[in-house]
């Protein structure tokens, strides 16, 4: 019997294929463990006042980063559970701002996949990942390469 919640395989990645992950809301308790656990005091997540009377972002505000990891989440609980290896490098654009009480998802497109050259077993795939709020809204886009293992003992031809 097949174990739901395991990962994808490379061969279940070829390029074009999309999915996405379910939703996960941001909660002030996110937004303030985040931001303590990391140090991040700037006054865009830390002062309501600043964002009441100054900002030009009004409302309790998340952190770029602190959406960037949940998708990180939500992709791993999905599809990296025993197949991913290695995150290898990425590209990240913050579209537009997140805040607490959004309902945020992954969108995900496998754009570039291939065996890898130099390691058995393995494949190199990116993906077009874009987190989108409750409204369809773009929050951020990001490129990662990802080492993932193959089904078999498949090598580069």
């Amino acid at each position: 019997m097949e174990t739901v919640g395991l990962g994808l395989y490379f061969e279940d990645l070829p390029v074009g294929r999309k999915f996405k992950t379910i939703g996960r809301t941001i909660q002030d308790a996110d937004i303030c463990a985040f931001i303590n656990c990391i140090h991040m005091t700037e006054v865009l997540f830390t002062d309501m006042e600043f964002l009441k009377n100054e900002s030009d972002i009004k409302g309790r505000l998340a952190p770029g980063a602190l959406s960037y990891c949940f998708a990180e989440g939500l992709l791993a609980q999905a599809t990296m559970q025993k197949t991913g290896y290695a995150f290898l490098n990425m590209e990240l654009n913050i579209e537009n701002p997140a805040f607490a009480g959004d309902t945020i998802h992954v969108e995900c497109e496998v754009i570039e996949a291939r065996l890898s050259g130099s390691r058995p077993g393995r494949g190199l795939v990116r993906t077009r990942n874009k987190v989108v709020n409750q409204d369809g809204k773009v929050v951020l886009v990001y490129t990662p390469l990802r080492i993932v293992k193959c089904r078999g003992d498949r090598t580069a031809a």
